[in-house]
């Protein structure tokens, strides 16, 4: 249970000094990810690249994690995500260019990891609540019954 802890700890750590070569070291070469959008990717640059992606689009980006749980080589984050949208995001959807709007969205991700490495990714988050706070997607004005 302890090397599931390590890795993931260890990724929120790279992923916050925006390390991109340190993420890319901590993925199996057949990694598998899987994300809102439909997002599936396989490999270590694809999976790098998508973290690289959130980062380049919020050059302050930062992952606090709240709690985790881990056992039988799995672990499971959860995290708020912050940063300041000041370049342009890709995702499923298109380009997001730069809204210049500050982020603060809660998300889960769930690593499976052998070897020492992370060969499986799942990560979850409210798009909804992420374009809304852009400013991509009106405020919801409230529910009808």
């Amino acid at each position: 249970m302890g090397e599931a802890r390590n890795v993931a700890e260890e990724f929120v750590e790279a992923f916050n000094a925006h390390d991109e070569a340190r993420l890319h070291s901590l993925d199996r070469e057949d990694v598998v990810f899987e994300g809102p959008g439909n997002v599936k990717l396989m490999g270590t640059d694809a999976t790098t690249e998508y973290a690289m992606a959130w980062i380049h689009a919020f050059p302050d980006a930062r992952m606090t994690v709240h709690n985790t749980v881990v056992g039988d080589g799995w672990a499971v984050q959860e995290f708020t995500f912050e940063g300041t949208h000041e370049d342009t995001l890709s995702g499923p959807g298109g380009e997001i260019p730069a809204t210049h709007k500050h982020l603060s969205g809660r998300g889960v991700q769930i690593m499976k990891v052998e070897g020492g490495k992370i060969a499986d990714v799942r990560l979850y988050f409210d798009q909804v609540d992420v374009l809304t706070q852009l400013g991509i997607m009106p405020a919801t004005v409230g529910a009808t019954a």
